[in-house]
């Protein structure tokens, strides 16, 4: 299988966000953490970030352009979210041609039935927890402009590209809304991907999704209940972790956007490319941050659900 890759939206929290300025530009690392850092991260590509601080803890070729896979979906999730006036509680009836696109392409799925309609709040489950292409195909479908879904799609990774313009992300690029990259032309770095995150999490809503190992939602039209599971195993197994993504893709090799929240201080991580080891890795990434050392036993998925 191909993996790709309240009522009201609480405004970006004060504490994780900054000006587009500052999140372009992260404080550099003392020297003794450059030099020092975790050891025996196996990952190609990894970044390590104090959030609050928005300082950067460590990392390894940051710079270094690679592709994303489905941790692409947390800039769908941006897209949508900081859409001016956006309602969550928005009713999208799912269309045949979400998944006929997943079948098309052996990607990873939120089986969504065509006829059902789901708000863009559940879409959003659906798009992060089991990294739902469908979900993704949905929302730039609904989000995008233009009178043909080829048009909308376009538009929405469009919008997608100019938000990390906006951001300062000048080392990503986007193809496609979900990592399903056609000509490699949907590529990140550690670096970006972390900035990106960072933003991310001071949405409320993305904060409560991306936080939940598991969640049932009923389609407002017919007598349905998907259940979803988070795909990201640090969920329930590392102390304090709140997220985020995923990513699996044949280029693209492992990934995982990470965070964990100890006491009031908050680390967002990210690997790239780390086809054995990416939650060992993360796990030893957040311990060097918070000066411990954990044993983990990652969460395990239900039988039959899909990884990513």
């Amino acid at each position: 299988m191909k993996l790709c890759g309240g009522n009201t939206v609480r405004r970006w929290g004060v504490a994780l966000t900054a000006s587009t300025a500052a999140i372009a530009v992260a404080l550099p690392a003392s020297t003794a953490e450059a030099a020092s850092g975790p050891s025996g991260v196996k990952a190609l590509g990894a970044y390590l970030l104090d959030s609050g601080a928005n300082r950067q803890l460590w990392g390894k070729a940051a710079d270094t352009k690679r592709e994303m896979a489905s941790t692409t979906k947390v800039m769908t999730a941006v897209v949508v979210l900081d859409t001016r006036g956006v309602d969550l509680d928005r009713r999208v009836t799912v269309k045949k041609s979400y998944r006929d696109y997943v079948a098309r392409n052996g990607a990873s799925t939120a089986d969504l039935r065509a006829g059902d309609q789901l708000t863009v709040r559940q879409l959003l489950y659906a798009l992060m927890l089991p990294s739902g292409c469908d979900a993704a195909y949905a929302l730039a479908d609904t989000f995008g402009s233009g009178n043909t879904e080829a048009k909308r799609t376009k538009s929405f990774i469009d919008k997608m590209n100019a938000r990390a313009k906006a951001l300062g992300l000048r080392n990503t690029k986007y193809d496609s809304f979900d990592g399903i990259s056609t000509h490699g032309g949907n590529y990140t770095t550690p670096r970006d991907l972390a900035q990106l995150a960072r933003h991310a999490l001071g949405n409320g809503s993305f904060a409560t999704v991306v936080k939940a190992t598991g969640t049932k939602q009923k389609a407002a039209n017919v007598n349905r209940t998907y259940t979803w599971y988070n795909t990201n195993k640090l969920l329930g197994s590392y102390q304090g972790a709140i997220g985020v993504k995923t990513g699996t893709g044949t280029k693209a090799g492992a990934c995982l956007v990470f965070a964990a929240k100890r006491g009031n201080r908050i680390v967002v991580g990210t690997i790239l490319n780390d086809n054995t080891n990416r939650y060992p890795d993360a796990t030893k990434m957040l311990d060097y941050a918070f000066h411990t050392h954990t044993e983990v036993k990652l969460r395990k998925l239900p039988e039959g659900v899909q990884n990513d």
